[in-house]
């Protein structure tokens, strides 16, 4: 198959950087597909799970939040606020920050805002989905 670069990059930290024959990220039109030679295009990046197949057929997934990606000539770059791999998920903190999220929500805690209370409940409950679909020790 034929091969293409990318480049995942977090706020703070490269993530992945190599080699790549399909990349599937969720954008706010829905799940987008990248294969080489895909054309040229921005879109941004919501909450989900990306995957993508090494050149060797190995399949990586992992969390990632809010951010975009960028394809040009054959290479993509998608940078998000950050990006874990199922295996690396802290299960017990994600539990935490679901539950404190779902107290402001419900009226319960002040601790944060509505909107933001919104997003850690979002980001927390992809982490968990995705540690249980794709992390190797469940």
């Amino acid at each position: 198959m034929r091969e293409f670069d990318l480049h995942i990059l977090e706020a703070d930290n490269d993530f992945f950087n190599g080699k790549c024959v399909s990349l599937v990220v969720p954008t706010t039109e829905g799940m987008l597909g990248i294969q080489a030679m895909h054309e040229n295009l921005v879109a941004a990046v919501t909450i989900g799970v990306v995957k993508y197949t090494l050149p060797d057929g190995t399949r990586c997934h992992a969390a990632v939040s809010n951010g975009i990606v960028k394809v040009e000539n054959n290479s993509v770059m998608l940078l998000v606020e950050s990006a874990e791999d199922p295996d690396e998920i802290d299960e017990a903190r994600a539990r935490d920050e679901e539950d404190m999220a779902k107290d402001v929500l419900e009226g319960r805690s002040d601790m944060l805002n509505y909107r933001a209370a919104k997003g850690i409940l979002a980001r927390a409950v992809n982490r968990l989905k995705i540690k249980k679909r794709y992390g190797k020790y469940n």
